[in-house]
């Protein structure tokens, strides 16, 4: 079998207009909606989607690789296309499992519909399993929506939004309710994102005013709390297996500038290239043995949702497990390049200190170090007792 080669989707010359339009879309805290353009017209925005429905085809696993890849050049680029990905992603693991309640998402993502992700709320720490977004059920079988969720990713530029909100008026209520709404008059997209990085993204504030689900757009109801349910288990395991390569992928550029800028600078007590200095060759290698375990880690992690292997009860403690040391070891390898490229990247122009910026969004993301560790803790522990 031929190994895949993330170059054939994202060439070289494409990430390069990408890598030099970030500086700006930073800088200018704007969408980088020229390379939203060129990503569609290259087929990304269905990378997940099968052939025979007019995308790429590709797996969980090679579409990783390929965010890894986009992020060595536009981290916000790279982020903000996840929220889009994920609910592709979703849409292929409930397919390969049988499950066509997503076709919707994969055939508007070949014709053009760019889906956001709107799941987060402000003090929310249910996250999946609760929501302060009321649903309304409508006569047609339909729902609306009001509420208001935060870091909207695509903020500017979706056509559709994937969401939950919870119905406390019908029968089997309290009940959650996932569905996809599409931007009208009733969605408020505040202009509010403003941030210390990861500016590019947009994610911004949402607010539903009675936002309407037709029927056909209303993919699941279920109880809150913990469910067995597959778009639960799609969405967890697509959101942190695609946000592990992201961070990964600002882990890999920040490791290159590290390496190019021993190589350029030189010392004046020695005369000799910081790259032959023991402290900074120390360094690096510790930058380098920390990325190395990543990409292997995210790749099994795919493959195995890609073959619906079964870790049973364990899925949940891998799955977030793997996105906490992703963005950890992102973190700690970004600062390592700042001390190895030394006082010239403590200024704004340099990519390392955008860097610096946008791995911190990572913390943010679920599953958070509490989380994380709360879930791997009942994983190995059991639960907590009374």
């Amino acid at each position: 079998m031929t190994a895949f080669d993330p170059a054939g989707l994202l060439p070289d010359d494409l990430l390069a207009r990408l890598r030099e339009r970030a500086p700006q879309h930073d800088r200018d805290n704007t969408f980088p909606e020229a390379d939203l353009a060129e990503l569609k017209d290259a087929g990304y925005l269905a990378a997940l989607v099968p052939v025979d429905q007019g995308g790429a085809g590709l797996s969980l696993a090679e579409t990783a690789l390929l965010q890894q890849r986009l992020a060595t050049a536009a981290p916000a680029t790279a982020l903000a296309v996840n929220m889009h990905l994920v609910w592709t992603g979703v849409a292929k693991v409930l397919q390969d499992r049988g499950d066509d309640r997503l076709r919707f998402v994969q055939d508007g993502a070949v014709h053009g519909e760019v889906f956001a992700f709107g799941i987060s709320e402000a003090g929310n720490d249910l996250v999946l399993f609760g929501s302060d977004t009321v649903a309304t059920p409508l006569d047609d079988g339909g729902y609306s929506f009001s509420g208001t969720k935060i870091f909207t990713s695509l903020g500017p530029v979706w056509t559709q939004l994937g969401l939950h909100g919870l119905d406390t008026t019908s029968t089997d209520a309290p009940t959650m309710v996932y569905a996809f709404v599409p931007r009208t008059d009733a969605v408020v997209t505040r202009d509010d994102w403003d941030t210390l990085g990861m500016r590019g993204t947009q994610s911004r504030t949402t607010e539903l005013h009675g936002a309407t689900a037709s029927a056909d757009r209303v993919v699941a109801r279920m109880a809150p709390g913990p469910q067995p349910d597959p778009l639960v288990f799609g969405i967890f395991s697509v959101f942190e297996i695609l946000l592990a390569s992201v961070y990964t992928g600002i882990a890999r550029r920040a490791l290159d500038l590290a390496v190019e800028t021993a190589h350029r600078r030189t010392s004046k007590k020695t005369g000799s290239a910081y790259s032959q200095d023991p402290d900074i060759r120390w360094r690096v290698a510790d930058m380098a043995l920390a990325y190395d375990a990543l990409p292997p880690q995210i790749a099994a992690v795919a493959h195995d949702v890609d073959t619906a292997a079964d870790h049973g009860a364990r899925w949940f403690s891998l799955l977030s497990g793997l996105k906490h040391r992703a963005v950890t070891m992102a973190k700690a390898v970004v600062d390592d390049a700042v001390l190895v490229a030394g006082g010239s990247a403590y200024f704004s122009g340099s990519e390392l200190s955008r860097l610096y910026r946008d791995v911190l969004a990572g913390l943010f993301h679920p599953s958070d170090p509490e989380s994380a560790h709360s879930t791997v803790a009942a994983a190995w522990l059991g639960p907590l007792t009374d």
